[in-house]
Order: C-alpha cells, then structure tokens, then sequence
C-alpha cells in the first residue's frame, strides 16, 4: 500500500515531466491548436482542461482553480484579454496566465492586461511550450535538476483541423456581419498558422485587410468560403 508521503512524491515534477502535478486550462476556441496543446501536456505530465468561450472558461474557474492558464486573444464571445485581466486581479492569482494569438500585435494586448507571458501560434515546440510555463512557477512547483529540453515538433491530430474547417464552414453559411468577420479571420488565422496552411491564412488575412480598409467583402469572402470548403473534402487535409 502507497502511503501519503510517496503518493506525494509521485506526483512531483521530474527532469522529464517538468509539469507534472499541473492542470492547465486551455482557453481556446480551436480544436487542432488545443489538440497541440493536449499532446505538450501529455508529454510534459500536465492534466489539460479546454474552454472553448470566455462563458465556459468562467464556469470552469468557478469550480476549480487551475495552476496555469493559456488564453487565446480572439474568441467567438469577446476578447481574451477581458478574461486574462479578471484572472490578473483575482486573488489568490493563478500561478501563471499566457495570452496566445497567431497575430504579433496580440502579444502587447495580453502583456497590457496582466498576461505573464504570450505563446506565438503555431505552438508547437515543446521545450517552448514548458519554458514558457516553468518561468513563472513557484519554485516549489518545479522540478530539481537540469531539465532535459526536447525540441521535436508537435504535430495535432488532422481530424481536429477538418472539424475547425467545418466550424468555420459554418460560420460561412449565415449572416456575416463586421464582428462576424473580425472573429473569423482571427480563428482562421490561427488555424492556419498551427497547419501551415499559407494560402488559407492569407486568404483570412485579406479579408481582414478588406474590412479594415472598408472595402467590398464578398469577393474575399467567396474566396475564404471556397478554401475551407477544399479543405473539408479532402480526407486528409494537411
């Protein structure tokens, strides 16, 4: 029978589980980028919990605190940056909160609203991902020793792309107003940054550019739509 002292001592972090003994709450409304975000967990002893919307992630933080926290800056509810300033004032304050975006300029916008760090999509280094975790940890919550980096790229399940294709498919379908238009790009942006999709994230970015400037939509749109749907019929996709 395990005793509470070595139970204790299985559940502390080592060289090679650096996070061990974590719950991580992912905010974020991407499937194939929190599925990245699952397999660094996995890899690095992290429990990983998803929200998918600023009104989920607040139910979640209502039941359990977590000892970190990723926010990604564009969600289908509102701006990430509201919730990493909630997080930043309360008290007590989780151990960590990291913005994410696959726009640079997000990562002033999380730093300005109390983030501790910021996580550029694609996120998909793992030595990376731990780093940027492990630097804000209480010392009694890291692990004793060098710590063995690993640097192979993580790769996200294809399935999980192909259902944000068809989350974005969606979206497509209906009413598409400014607000509409300003959440997609940013979804798609950094869907496709995650896959290396350049020609789906230049396609977002163009209609980002168009609405900025005020120009005509539906050409860009048209052609956005015609890019998510390629990729839907392709069984593999990426």
């Amino acid at each position: 029978m395990i005793d509470d002292q070595a139970l204790d001592q299985m559940r502390r972090p080592t060289v090679t589980r650096p996070l061990l003994g974590l719950t991580i709450l992912a905010v974020e409304d991407s499937l194939y980028a929190c599925d990245a975000l699952r397999l660094m967990c996995l890899h690095s002893g992290a429990r990983l919990r998803r929200a998918d919307c600023l009104k989920s992630a607040r139910r979640h933080l209502q039941v359990y605190r977590p000892s970190a926290v990723i926010v990604d800056m564009g969600l289908p509810d509102g701006s990430g940056a509201d919730l990493i300033a909630e997080l930043s004032n309360t008290v007590p304050r989780v151990s960590v909160i990291l913005g994410t975006s696959g726009d640079s300029f997000a990562e002033d916008v999380a730093f300005a609203a109390g983030a501790d760090g910021f996580l550029a999509k694609p996120i998909t280094n793992l030595g990376v991902f731990q780093t940027a975790i492990l630097q804000h940890l209480p010392k009694d919550l890291q692990p004793c020793g060098l710590r063995m980096v690993r640097s192979e790229p993580i790769h996200p399940d294809p399935v999980a792309f192909r259902e944000d294709m068809a989350h974005a498919a969606e979206i497509l379908s209906g009413p598409i107003d400014s607000s509409t238009v300003e959440y997609l790009t940013l979804f798609l942006r950094g869907v496709a940054r995650t896959a290396e999709d350049e020609k789906l994230e230049t396609a977002a970015s163009d209609l980002a550019d168009a609405r900025s400037g005020g120009g005509t939509l539906e050409g860009q749109i048209s052609r956005l739509s015609g890019l998510v749907q390629a990729r839907l019929q392709d069984a593999v996709a990426i």
